[in-house]
């Protein structure tokens, strides 16, 4: 009699869990909040605060935990595509939606893929290994640039990013409007020793873009595709091209939705395995989130990946972030188990005081009861 209660209570149990996680129509398992330690009553709140604009334009909210997705919700806010005005739109699960500089960390995941594959042999190979056309500019401290150097933002270029997107000064500007953007990268003078500076610069990403395209034969788009977004279920996505060309703008033209994105956040969160498969190399995804150069300002960078510590609920917090311009963000939480998904319309804005991090440390993090 005990043995077959024992029994029943297995069964029990067992329908129970399988009741608790499910898995939604792109192939991501789903919870309910209050069953990974999240407070509901809590992240109810948002959705009153971005209708009332205390957190402006947020268009899409995305939590998971234990690698289940607990919180999906939309907006409507103004959008843009890659610097074109879309008015206001009602944004939904189904939408693509500019990742800006998150596509830095797509580029990098399958500069990984490559290495794997043989095609590159180490980030250690010299950058101008690649552009033998551009042999004459192979000199001096540009001669040791490496793969590395253009993944860490520590080549050492001159290059200006820290004035505005609309301001005609700014080197990415400059690189999306000349006629050969990798020239345009590589003629670019050196400011510092390459490894020695951090500086954010989109042309190291360009020059990357570059690589892949050398070495597979395929451009970034097509690379991605076949060996990251395929086997990922992403069906749909769109890389804005530079004007003219037919190159996609490898540092920030990428459009997905943000499932696709969660999907992205949870592979690198489960090591480069999606659905039982190594997708991206283990290696890889630890030395991509590892910091490798100090930040000026303040954390560190990884494999165009971004890094710091910050103190949440009275605790030091390690966060790790794929960051977009206008408030796209993937968050990193590996202490916590926990990984966000944000996009919003708040492009070239950086004085927000109401941000995505505002969000993360004033709801989420509030609602973790444990």
């Amino acid at each position: 009699m005990q043995l077959l209660l024992l029994l029943v209570c297995f069964e029990s149990c067992f329908q129970q869990s399988k009741a608790q996680s499910k898995t939604n129509e792109d192939g991501i398992r789903t919870a309910s909040m209050t069953e990974v330690g999240i407070d509901s009553g809590i992240i109810n709140r948002i959705d009153t605060t971005i209708q009332n604009g205390t957190y402006p334009n947020i268009h899409s909210l995305l939590i998971a935990r234990h690698n289940m997705l607990v919180y999906e919700k939309y907006w409507t806010g103004r959008d843009e595509d890659w610097g074109s005005d879309r008015g206001v739109l009602k944004h939904s699960k189904d939408d693509l939606h500019d990742i800006r500089s998150i596509s830095k960390s797509i580029v990098s995941a399958c500069i990984g893929i490559a290495i794997q594959q043989g095609k590159i042999k180490s980030v250690d190979q010299k950058v101008f290994d690649f552009f033998p056309e551009y042999a004459k500019l192979d000199t001096g401290m540009k001669s040791l640039l490496t793969i590395k150097h253009l993944l860490t933002m520590s080549s050492g270029l001159s290059w200006n990013e820290e004035v505005p997107y609309d301001n005609p000064e700014n080197s990415e500007i400059k690189m999306v409007r000349s006629s050969n953007p990798v020239e345009y990268v590589l003629r670019q003078p050196m400011d510092f020793p390459p490894g020695k500076v951090w500086k954010y610069n989109g042309g190291t990403t360009q020059l990357l873009a570059a690589i892949i395209e050398k070495t597979t034969g395929k451009q970034v788009d097509q690379f991605a595709k076949e060996n990251l977004f395929d086997p990922l279920g992403i069906k749909r996505f769109e890389w804005r091209q530079y004007p003219g060309t037919n190159l996609p703008a490898a540092a920030s033209g990428l459009r997905l939705r943000s499932r696709d994105l969660l999907k992205f956040g949870l592979l690198y969160s489960n090591e480069g395995t999606w659905n039982g498969k190594q997708l991206v190399p283990k290696s890889w995804v630890r030395e991509s989130c590892q910091a490798h150069v100090e930040r000026p300002t303040s954390g560190a960078y990884g494999y165009q990946f971004w890094l710091w510590h910050d103190t949440i609920n009275h605790k030091l917090t390690s966060l790790v972030a794929c960051v977009g311009n206008g408030d796209q963000r993937i968050f990193f939480d590996k202490t916590n188990d926990l990984l966000i998904v944000v996009t919003a319309g708040n492009y070239n804005k950086w004085d927000i005081k109401n941000n995505s991090g505002a969000l993360l440390k004033n709801y989420v993090y509030a609602a973790l009861k444990r």
